[in-house]
């Protein structure tokens, strides 16, 4: 970068870009794109290029934005504030108006929420980055293409990193009916060496979370139609539905999605890495208070305990100022029952990961079946058989049935809590770059 005073600013950052990474870096286009499956290191792209635009636009704007601001700030931010300080490049944050200014250059970098993408209008703009866009809106791509205007820049870019997610309009724009100024590298699988060398068996242990489609596309990054038709499709009779008898020396697993009409449970146990739901609470137009009485009728006293899993919103208050939670620790703090657990997170998992997983455990990318019903469970059964997406997207359908989704939603609670991959010791419990 030349400076005002004639001297060049060069900075030397400790990078060694994959080849899909340098092939995205080298690209010229105006718009262009890296989509590449899980641990292809399209975090550590999407930082390196606005490093890179923000130096080449000195004293210019650039934004980067993510599709929602928790995803922004604990994923996209923190990876790029990682690399800042690792190279000690000399910034300044503005938490409060998420703008950070790279003291260099006095270049300053926007960070922003864009599933609001109608704010996005106003300030002219030299470059534009957008993490995992195949969570993000078409409009919201089009209001930044808008905003690409600045006449003083040196380098006009907008650029965005994704993992597949169908056939979306990410798809359709950036690989099937690409138009002229519109460039994307699809990186492969495998490449990155770094997520390999720290740990080698990466994608086998992966085959164990995910279901064959859904492996194909995240950790192989396939372009499939894995959101048509039904969500639970790798659900058999066959090979899911068995008689299964409570083991009196296992805990039993209750799982709540709190409805009022209906309202729906699951019980189940675990042994080993295998799930069995053994049966099904469903009740039309009831309390938490009648959920518990029903399920304290059909085991008064099971010595081993119960581990409760469900719904995130059921932690809010009620009007009567407790929770459905405290409601049921209360109900059975004056029977027989001395040990109850509650395993609640204090938010949702995404509906795609939680699906995800549920799939993986009917029938594994490794072909193994980690997940069985008993024939009795008759609702739950139904769904894993009937649920299906709304057309042309990722939105679960949840009114074409109203008895539909619930006990399906609760045993996935139950699954996620218990069965989410984790970290191992010694590795790190954060993104992959």
């Amino acid at each position: 970068m030349e400076r005002a005073s004639g001297k060049t600013l060069r900075i030397e950052i400790n990078y060694a870009p994959l080849p899909s990474q340098s092939k995205f870096h080298g690209s010229t286009a105006r718009f262009k794109g890296f989509s590449g499956p899980i641990g292809s290191g399209k975090s550590q792209a999407l930082c390196q290029e606005a490093i890179r635009l923000s130096y080449l636009n000195p004293g210019r704007q650039g934004l980067i934005g993510a599709p929602t601001y928790p995803m922004l700030r604990d994923a996209t931010l923190t990876s790029f504030l990682e690399v800042l300080n690792s190279n000690r490049i000399r910034h300044e944050l503005n938490k409060s108006e998420s703008v950070l200014v790279m003291k260099d250059t006095g270049s300053r970098i926007y960070f922003r929420a864009v599933d609001d993408f109608e704010r996005l209008r106003g300030t002219n703009l030299a470059w534009f980055g957008l993490d995992e866009l195949t969570y993000t809106a078409e409009e919201a791509w089009l209001r930044l293409e808008g905003r690409l205007r600045d006449p003083r820049a040196s380098r006009l870019c907008g650029f965005a990193v994704w993992t597949p997610k169908g056939f979306d309009w990410v798809y359709r724009r950036f690989v099937r009916d690409v138009v002229a100024g519109y460039d994307v590298v699809l990186a492969q699988p495998f490449e990155n060496r770094y997520v390999l060398d720290r740990i080698p068996d990466f994608y086998d242990r992966l085959k164990e979370s995910y279901d064959a489609k859904f492996f194909e596309q995240e950790a192989l990054g396939e372009y499939l139609n894995v959101q048509s038709g039904a969500v639970y499709g790798a659900f058999k009779r066959s090979r899911n539905v068995r008689e299964i008898e409570v083991d009196t020396g296992l805990p039993l697993f209750w799982a709540l999605d709190f409805n009022v009409d209906p309202m729906s449970s699951i019980v189940a146990q675990k042994s080993g890495e295998e799930i069995r739901v053994l049966d099904e609470v469903v009740l039309s137009r009831a309390s938490t208070v009648q959920a518990c009485e029903e399920f304290h009728a059909r085991y008064p006293n099971h010595q081993a305990g119960i581990v409760v899993y469900g719904d995130a919103s059921g932690q809010r208050l009620q009007t009567a100022g407790t929770t459905d939670y405290q409601i049921i620790k209360e109900y059975f703090r004056r029977t027989a029952y001395k040990n109850l657990k509650f395993l609640v997170p204090p938010s949702n998992p995404s509906v795609r990961e939680r699906v995800a997983l549920v799939n993986a455990k009917l029938f594994s990318a490794d072909e193994e079946v980690r997940l069985l019903v008993h024939p009795g469970c008759t609702g739950l059964v139904a769904d894993l058989e009937e649920v299906t997406y709304k057309p042309d997207s990722g939105i679960i359908d949840k009114d074409r049935d109203s008895k539909r989704t619930h006990l399906s939603d609760a045993l996935g609670y139950l699954i996620w809590q218990e069965c989410r991959p984790r970290a191992k010791f010694g590795e790190q419990g954060r993104r992959l770059i």
